[in-house]
């Protein structure tokens, strides 16, 4: 077989120039790459505490039933959820993370022709998904690294389909006034789906808009939550969309029959129930992202004010030079260049006390005289 000549069978138009996601580098590829013992993961937003002990107990007890098909809709944990929210079952869809459910609206609800309105920067899987299905990505700059709701407005148009809003976004971490959220939730037209990814919103420690109690009367609302970041079952996938009745069905007609496995369900129903964890990691975080933050603008970096579990900051020097500068000492980040954002900007994850004791070590180590110099 000559595999060096172009396949016969063409592919959809749409995947012509769509680039492929970049994960944050996994530690054990760090490991064979550079022979590195200790390696630090402040790339992908993980939960540097794990997950509640109660999730790891269900999965373990679960796996006696690993031979047996999950039920589709994940009905238990549906029904816990919306309990938790005050919502009807209807109103909750379990997906395998909250990246399946990005996937699952714009497969229902965009066609060739159809635009959608988001950030410039913000989750790059969302004008995939979109391009993916033939529409047409309409982006609005940051302001101050923050969503520019006014000018997303005005960006819409009697094409536009669907609106994206990442609350804090990632990957700068920033938040939206609560208020000019409700106004923009009041404004969006009826006829124009907005989608709320509010996979970060556990760590906020502002005041958030409580967006659940909106789905009543806006029917058009969409809100993303995940158990990936501070419930730490990322490696899990599972996550859940909060939405009306009638959206939740159109999802479930496109869907795989199995799209969360049996230990995924279980370990996101345990996890419910340890608030108390899930408190200990919001303080923690919130504590360790001030001192971060604090030490790199005393730095003279220009750190976005995060309410996430992760800061963006922008440095002087192109960003990939420090991503590899760090990796080289075991410490893998994200550059702006892998997230589609600004080229001299970096995004670190939160760590450990200590993770994080030893990356700002490290970012000492790599100055001379006030100057950075890659070793």
């Amino acid at each position: 077989m000559n595999l060096t000549t172009q396949h016969p069978v063409s592919m959809r138009p749409q995947l012509h120039g769509l680039g492929v996601y970049a994960p944050g580098m996994p530690i054990e590829e760090v490991a064979r790459r550079y022979g590195i013992s200790r390696i630090i993961k402040l790339a992908s937003n993980e939960n540097p505490r794990g997950c509640s002990t109660r999730a790891t107990e269900a999965v373990v007890r679960e796996m006696q039933r690993a031979s047996l098909y999950p039920e589709a809709l994940g009905p238990e944990l549906r029904a816990k959820i919306a309990a938790r929210e005050q919502l009807s079952e209807e109103q909750v869809l379990i997906g395998n993370g909250s990246d399946e459910l990005i996937r699952l609206l714009t497969r229902a609800y965009i066609e060739p022709g159809d635009e959608v309105v988001m950030a410039d920067i913000t989750f790059p899987r969302y004008p995939t998904n979109v391009r993916i299905e033939g529409g047409t990505v309409r982006t609005v700059p940051l302001k101050n690294g923050v969503h520019n709701l006014a000018a997303m407005l005005e960006c819409m148009g009697s094409r536009t389909k669907m609106v994206f809003v990442c609350n804090p976004n990632n990957p700068t971490g920033t938040v939206v006034d609560h208020h000019q959220l409700l106004e923009f939730i009041q404004a969006v037209p009826e006829n124009i789906m907005l989608v709320l990814d509010e996979a970060y919103i556990e760590y906020v420690t502002e005041e958030v808009l409580e967006s659940a109690r909106l789905l009543q009367n806006h029917p058009n609302l969409v809100i993303l939550r995940t158990f990936s970041k501070i419930y730490g079952l990322a490696g899990l996938r599972i996550g859940y969309g909060l939405m009306h009745p009638d959206i939740a069905g159109a999802l479930v007609r496109v869907k795989d029959a199995f799209n969360t496995s049996r230990v995924a369900q279980v370990a996101a129903f345990a996890a419910l129930d340890d608030q108390a964890f899930v408190q200990a990691c919001r303080l923690e975080n919130a504590q360790e992202r001030e001192r971060v933050s604090r030490i790199l603008l005393d730095k003279g970096w220009d750190v976005y004010p995060s309410q996430a579990n992760f800061v963006m900051a922008k440095v002087q020097e192109d960003g990939m030079k420090w991503f590899q500068a760090l990796l080289s000492k075991g410490i893998v980040i994200r550059a702006g260049q892998q997230l589609e954002a600004d080229p001299q900007t970096l995004r670190i994850t939160i760590g450990t006390p200590e993770e994080n004791d030893f990356l700002l070590e490290s970012i000492n180590s790599l100055y001379q005289d006030g100057t950075f110099q890659l070793s």
